[in-house]
């Protein structure tokens, strides 16, 4: 039986033969000899003795990892090169310009819209957005690229204006010192006023009109209108005038107050104005014999029919014959041509007859063309400015409302 520290070699068969034991014998000293003694203790020496007395009497504390961290850390960021540390510096440094660039941005467009809610007796602060980048620069330098303003809800005379939006440009700034500004000069300003039609129909809807645009200057103007207990069909044009320098003016046209299908009421001194029938109203006469009949037994009606005395004579004898001339078209265009206020002062038995209500008769000709233009009116008239000039402009009728084009130079903001 084979011991198990046995060794069999299967040399190569053109190997030289070489003595195992004398490869053992070389090892002496070698590694095999350290292996061999490393268990073994040496003797201590007085180092050792003071290391472990030390290990002894200090406590057992567990390892700071958070302070090996920051070596660590500290160790990678002192490895980067001078040029990287240089543009790291350079990137914070330029964030915290930045952020107190903005902020002072911020800070002096909330006291340039207070001076302006002041100086302007405006109802609220305006937005103010000052243009150009860096501030900072501008500021030390006493001059503004661009200061844009926008004012909300201007009020003007019997409306206000949805929103004034006005752009200057090269401001140059009064000041004390960077903190410290007195004034502004403003050499060019531009915008544009806003008066919505939302606005108008709310201002000025209380009889339930409605304002749209109809072509580049032009309004027309829809809606209801009470009238001594009757809600007339309103129906007006309103063609958009610059009225000097800094006013808008209207001037109203086209204005007719249908009563149902019975009649329409036109204002003015006009022979086509006044009241007088529909179309539908006066082609009833002809299957109306009373109404008729009433209508022609007037002879300064008859007059304005231009109707002959013979042929009025025999329609008033014979049904077929009144028939017969009330339902010529000829009859229908001189009916509807008859103007009916007159007719109510002499006659106002016949008009009630007609269907027309008395009291409605004694309002309308209070409704005259001036009363009616007045109630429809979309003028208005910027305020002058202390100082400098301020003007209208291009005026245009857009979807949402009247749009006009704003100019003004020499203005001076903050000083009384």
């Amino acid at each position: 039986m084979r011991s198990p520290h046995h060794i069999t070699a299967h040399p190569h068969p053109n190997a030289p033969y070489t003595n195992p034991y004398e490869e053992l014998g070389r090892l002496d000293g070698g590694p095999l000899e350290e292996f061999l003694h490393d268990d073994v203790p040496d003797e201590p020496d007085q180092a050792d003795e003071a290391d472990a007395a030390a290990a002894q009497d200090d406590p057992w504390a567990p390892p700071n990892h958070r302070r090996n961290g920051r070596r660590r850390r500290k160790g990678r960021f002192a490895a980067l090169p001078f040029a990287m540390k240089a543009v790291v510096g350079l990137v914070v440094l330029a964030a915290f310009l930045s952020l107190a660039d903005r902020w002072a941005l911020l800070y002096a467009e909330r006291r340039a819209a207070d001076t302006l809610k002041t100086h302007l007796d405006l109802a609220a602060a305006p937005e103010v957005e000052i243009g150009g980048f860096p501030f900072l620069t501008q500021l030390a330098d006493e001059r503004l690229d661009s200061v844009k303003v926008t004012v909300p809800d201007v009020a003007a005379d019997r409306i206000s204006l949805a929103q004034v939006t006005a752009t200057a440009r090269d401001v140059r700034l009064d000041t004390d010192g960077p903190l410290s500004i007195r004034g502004a000069d403003v050499p060019e300003l531009e915008g544009d006023v806003l008066l919505s039609f939302a606005d108008l129909n709310r201002e000025l809807g209380a009889s339930q009109v409605t304002f749209t645009g109809e072509g580049h200057d032009r309004i027309r103007a829809r809606g209801t209108l009470p009238v001594a207990g009757h809600d007339l069909n309103l129906r007006a044009e309103a063609r958009i005038l610059r009225n000097g320098d800094r006013g808008i003016a209207t001037h109203i046209g086209g204005m007719r107050l249908d009563i149902g299908d019975l009649a329409t009421y036109r204002p003015g001194a006009r022979t086509s104005e006044g009241l007088h029938l529909s179309r539908a109203s006066a082609a009833r006469l002809a299957h109306e014999t009373r109404k008729a009949e009433a209508l022609l037994s007037v002879p300064s009606v008859v007059r304005r029919l231009g109707v002959p005395d013979s042929v009025v004579r025999e329609a008033l004898r014979h049904e077929s014959k009144l028939t017969e001339l009330t339902g010529t078209p000829r009859f229908i265009r001189q009916a509807m041509r008859l103007n009916l206020i007159d007719l109510a002062l002499d006659h106002p038995q016949i008009l009630k007859l007609l269907g027309f209500d008395p009291a409605l008769l004694d309002a309308l000709p209070r409704l005259t063309r001036p009363v009616l233009a007045d109630q429809l009116s979309l003028g208005f008239r910027l305020p002058k400015p202390p100082n400098g000039d301020v003007r209208l402009r291009d005026v245009r009728v857009e979807e949402d409302g009247i749009r006009v084009r704003l100019e003004g130079a020499g203005l001076a903001v903050g000083r009384r």
